[in-house]
């Protein structure tokens, strides 16, 4: 903050009124008007006139030395608000140099697809979409950024339970398929017990003995 120089009063900035009168009357005591005057009263009146003279000239010291210090105040006060005026400057310098960095920073969310301005004002919740928003171009964007961060949230989501359904099938499907597997492998048990059974049978049969048969033209024994 800069500091106030300090304040002067006003009286003591105001000169001394000009000594003319007063040298103008030590000049007319030398006069020779003056010649028949008492002496006494003469200087009497000179000591007068000079100390008025000493009067004005300590006044004016006084004045001086006022004015000279008013001029160094106002100096210094002058330096230090163009101090001020100078850092402002930087400040101000600064500040347009940051905007600029941030005119021309390169976010992420430049790259990103997301949801159209059309796709945003059907499907966002409709606090997110009023006129004001929609008027304001910066709370536009964060809206929809907000936007499009919750249904990638809301897809992902959507993407994880897909993927247990998934496994739970695929863990269904391999209990399926091992059941099948020991079905088919017992049914093949089965057919192969199956098929030995029927080749003993078949042994068996073309093994046995011949049987001998009766004539029906041979008489019985009586």
């Amino acid at each position: 903050m800069t500091a106030l120089a300090p304040t002067h009063d006003d009286d003591e900035l105001v000169l001394p009124p000009a000594p003319d009168r007063e040298l103008d009357a030590l000049r007319s005591l030398v006069d020779s008007n003056f010649l028949n005057h008492d002496p006494t009263l003469v200087h009497i009146r000179a000591g007068a006139l000079f100390a008025r003279l000493k009067a004005l000239n300590r006044n004016a010291n006084h004045a001086t030395r006022a004015h000279k210090q008013a001029t160094a105040d106002a100096r210094l006060e002058m330096d230090q608000t163009y101090l001020g005026l100078q850092n402002l400057l930087y400040e101000k310098r600064h500040l347009e140099r940051e905007i600029d960095k941030c005119r021309q920073f390169a976010s992420i969310y430049q790259d990103i697809p997301f949801h159209s301005l059309e796709e945003f004002t059907r499907l966002a919740p409709e606090e997110a979409r009023t006129e004001g928003v929609l008027a304001d171009e910066h709370q536009l964007m964060l809206n929809r950024l907000s936007f499009e961060l919750s249904e990638r949230q809301r897809l992902d989501q959507k993407r994880r339970e897909l993927i247990k359904e998934k496994e739970t099938l695929l863990k269904e499907g391999k209990a399926k398929a091992a059941t099948m597997e020991s079905v088919k492998a017992h049914i093949d048990g089965l057919m192969k017990s199956a098929l030995e059974a029927q080749k003993k049978v078949s042994d068996l049969v073309q093994t046995s003995p011949p049987q001998p048969t009766t004539s029906p033209s041979t008489p019985a024994p009586s």
